[in-house]
């Protein structure tokens, strides 16, 4: 869910601040248990549109101080929701 959320939120960015976006589709990769202090996510753009944003995150697990990577997320945000 994390994930989700990192991605949502790159493709918010390139949306005005009246606007908002939905997941339309998506596939997690789980690759290592979630195990750490702390979980790092992070979501980045791969192709902006009108309707749909392509989006891409990936969630690190932080152990003292080493960040593991754990799962990865390719998504399709609906965008240009009104709220």
């Amino acid at each position: 869910m994390i994930v989700d959320t990192a991605s949502g939120y790159a493709a918010l960015t390139r949306m005005s601040a009246s606007t908002g976006v939905m997941s339309a589709e998506y596939k997690v990769n789980f690759l290592s248990p979630a195990e750490g202090e702390k979980l790092i996510a992070r979501g980045r753009i791969i192709k902006p549109g009108r309707t749909l944003t392509v989006c891409y995150g990936e969630v690190h697990a932080q152990k003292d101080g080493i960040e593991k990577l754990v799962a990865t997320m390719i998504a399709r945000e609906k965008t240009g929701l009104a709220d």
